[in-house]
Formats: structure tokens, sequence, C-alpha cells
């Protein structure tokens, strides 16, 4: 149901991963994931190496944050994000590279542990592994079903359906032995004995490699899917594969499945097979007049600048710098924003792509309403939001929006419909919270 086919632009999917040199400083958030922000336990002047723990889990949907560099804390400060506002960080001056004792950095592949599933979610939990497809919940939660839920399947999202981005796409590529090793702790750590990754056809040679790593598992399978925008949303992912909907307001579990992105499986495989942390990520940099498009293998904190000038620098005509890809991303008011966990890609937005249309009077063409993936009324949640109509948005399902742009994409008229129902579910979001704390 719903959805869009926008340009595809993958203009990176030809480009080898590469690593990015370490910059001179890093600054890391706390905050890069879902949840509780985690609590620094370090200070100016202390020494860090990499992976050493520098901000510890401060509750259960929160996660542990290490260092990315070895060298000195030079400050512990507040700092600017993608989102536009100022998050605490640790600011490290970077004076080498030597990692934590026990960790492995080598390329050899593992295939088998020992751990049960409580150790192997241990060392997810330990090592701070959030969701990578962009909305960093914290992997070891996903693991851990309500009681009285049960997974029945494992579904890897390799379907990468945002436009310009390729990160996943040469992941599977590069590293689909140790995605698979990590599918297969992801099965055991949640008990079930299914597993499938999804994969958009634009991605026929991923498909291939997937396919030729999994003939001989059983228990995985891999599944082509119709290009579709946004196919890769959890409930839309599980609607393509399963066949099941997830109700309005519940979590995949409520159907038996558990989603994660092909990212965390490759992050997971090296928690626990390599002691390795999440302090590194693929990221692509992208954009029509970029020099040379990327695909990047980056450390958390690197700041931004350096990932644009890797691929060749600023292009003249760029108007908008975005987190992310061009539907679901979110520009960014500076360069000096850190890579966090959740950063996919840097897309340089041509100046004449970048300006908006003037809106127009809404012609109740029904067009958002048609593309909307979740069979929401965009038209009205934006007049709701526009009215500060907080409970009747609440009423019409706001919460239920995977904000994926596609009604304004879609919109004849121009209107900023995803920014309103943005502020709509911030205000309703704020309003429930207020509710349960009264209970």
């Amino acid at each position: 149901m719903g959805g869009v086919h926008p340009v595809e632009n993958k203009l990176s999917a030809g480009k080898a991963i590469e690593k990015l040199p370490l910059p001179k400083t890093v600054s890391i958030p706390v905050a890069q994931h879902i949840g509780a922000p985690a609590t620094v336990v370090v200070k100016r002047g202390d020494e860090v190496k990499v992976g050493t723990i520098i901000a510890q889990s401060s509750g259960f949907v929160s996660t542990n944050i290490h260092s990315s560099v070895s060298g000195k804390v030079k400050k512990i400060d507040d700092v600017m994000d993608s989102s536009g506002y100022k998050k605490k960080a640790v600011i490290i001056d970077v004076a080498g590279d030597e990692w934590e004792q026990g960790i492995d950095t080598s390329n050899n592949l593992i295939k088998e542990t020992h751990l049960d599933a409580k150790e192997i979610n241990a060392k997810i939990l330990a090592a701070g592994i959030v969701g990578l497809g962009g909305a960093t919940f914290p992997t070891h939660v996903k693991l851990s079903p309500p009681p009285g839920m049960t997974a029945e399947v494992l579904l890897i999202n390799g379907v990468e359906c945002e436009p310009y981005l390729t990160s996943d796409h040469r992941l599977m590529l590069e590293k689909g032995a140790e995605i698979i090793v990590g599918t297969k702790l992801l099965m055991k750590s949640l008990g079930v004995n299914k597993a499938v990754i999804g994969i958009e056809n634009n991605k026929p040679d991923a498909i291939t490699r997937m396919k030729d790593l999994t003939a001989n598992e059983p228990e995985i399978s891999v599944q082509p899917l119709k290009v579709k925008y946004p196919q890769g949303g959890e409930k839309q992912l599980i609607k393509a594969v399963t066949g099941k909907e997830v109700p309005s307001g519940a979590l995949p579990i409520a159907v038996g499945a558990v989603v994660n992105n092909v990212g965390t499986a490759f992050a997971v495989y090296e928690a626990v097979m390599k002691n390795k942390p999440l302090v590194e990520r693929v990221v692509t940099v992208t954009g029509k007049s970029v020099k040379e498009p990327s695909n990047l293998m980056v450390r958390v904190g690197t700041p931004v600048t350096e990932l644009v000038e890797a691929a060749g620098g600023m292009p003249e005509d760029t108007g908008k710098v975005i987190s992310g890809g061009p539907m679901m991303g979110r520009a960014v008011t500076t360069l000096e924003v850190p890579v966090t966990k959740g950063t996919s890609g840097i897309l340089l937005i041509r100046d004449k792509e970048s300006k908006r249309n003037e809106m127009e009077p809404c012609i109740r063409c029904g067009k958002c309403v048609s593309v909307c993936p979740m069979g929401l009324e965009p038209f009205l949640l934006m007049t709701m939001s526009e009215k500060k109509l907080w409970e009747r948005s609440e009423d019409r399902h706001v919460m239920d929006c995977i904000e994926c742009g596609s009604c304004s994409f879609t919109c004849p008229s121009n209107r900023p419909l995803l920014d309103y129902i943005r502020l709509g579910k911030g205000t309703v979001g704020k309003l429930i919270r207020a509710r349960k704390s009264q209970n």
C-alpha cells in the first residue's frame, strides 16, 4: 500500500568502501540512540584508546558510547549535531590509533562461537550496537521481546530504498560473509530458526552475492523485492516479506517479527566475534555535482567536513547539505557536525534542486493519501498541526507516521506536509509521555 518511485541516483553504487583517514579531533555525542543519553564517565585530560567506554548506558533503552580514536579528552562540551540542536559530547584530540586490549582488528572471518543467547546479547549491549538503518534503536532491546511475545522470524533489511544512499549495498558486496554470521548470531539470540534477507531488485549483484553465501544455509533465505520507496520501513518490509500487518501503535514483535539492518548485522558480528564496539560505520558521500561520490568507513565523531573533502570538496553549486537521504534526511547548518552511529549518508544537493517551490492551497486531490504507506491522511494531519488540534491529531494516528516524506514528494501544491506532521508527532508524543508519567 502506498509508496512512491523517486529517481534512484545511486551514483556511488560502484565505489568500493574506503577508509577515511583519522581527523585531528573528534566530537562524540553521548546521545546517538533512541532512549536515554549515556552518562559520561571520563573527564578532561583522560587518556583513551579506541574502544574505551567514554559514556555508560543509563537505562534499559540506552547504550554505551566508546572512543573511536586514541588520544586525550580535550573537554566535555555541547556541540551542534545533525538535528540542529547542541548536545553533550566528548571532544578528543587524536594522538594515534591504539586499540583497547582484546579487540580483534584483523580481517579474518570467524564463523563459530560457543556463546549462548544471553552471552551474545550481553556482548551486543556492551559494544553499544544500535540500528544502523537510521532509527538507532538499541539492538539489545530489540533482542529482548516483552513478556508474552515471541519472535518467529528475523528480517534483515538490505532494501536501502532511500535515493542516493549505497552504504548497505556496498556492505553486502564486500562484507556479505560477516553479515551472514551476524545474522546467525541474531537468530541465536532471539531463538528463531528462520531469517529472511530482503533486498530490492535494483541491487542484482547484492542479491546474487547474498544468495551465493546462503546456498548452504537452509534457515536463511534471500527475498528480492519490488523497487518502491519506502520499502525499507520496518512495517513495510514485514508486510512485503511475511504478508502480516503490524497493528497501529504496535511494534514488529506483535506479529512475531524482528527487523535489523544489514549494517547492524555486520556490527553484531564484529561485537560478538571480534570484541569490537561500534566506533565506525560506512557513510555514503554523494550528490550530482560531487567529484568523487564515495562510500567511506568513518570513525564516529569525525567532522562532516572531512568526508566532503575526501569526496572532492564542496561543489560551487551546492545549495544544501543533507545528513541522510533526500527523503528522510535533514539539512545540516554546518559541516562541523560530527558523524554519529546513525549517519548513513551525506548528500550535497545542487542549489537549483534545494529550493522549495511556493506553497499553494490544498486542492483535495488525495495524492498524499494514496501514497501514504501507513494509510494516514497527511493533508488533514497538517491542518490539525497548523490549528494545534493535538488531541484530534492523536485520534487520527499521527504517531503512526514513519516520516518517509512520500506525501510531500507527491503533493502538487508544494505543501510542507511532513514538516507539520513532524511538529504534530513531537507535540503529541510529549503529551502522551506526560500522561503516562502521571499514571
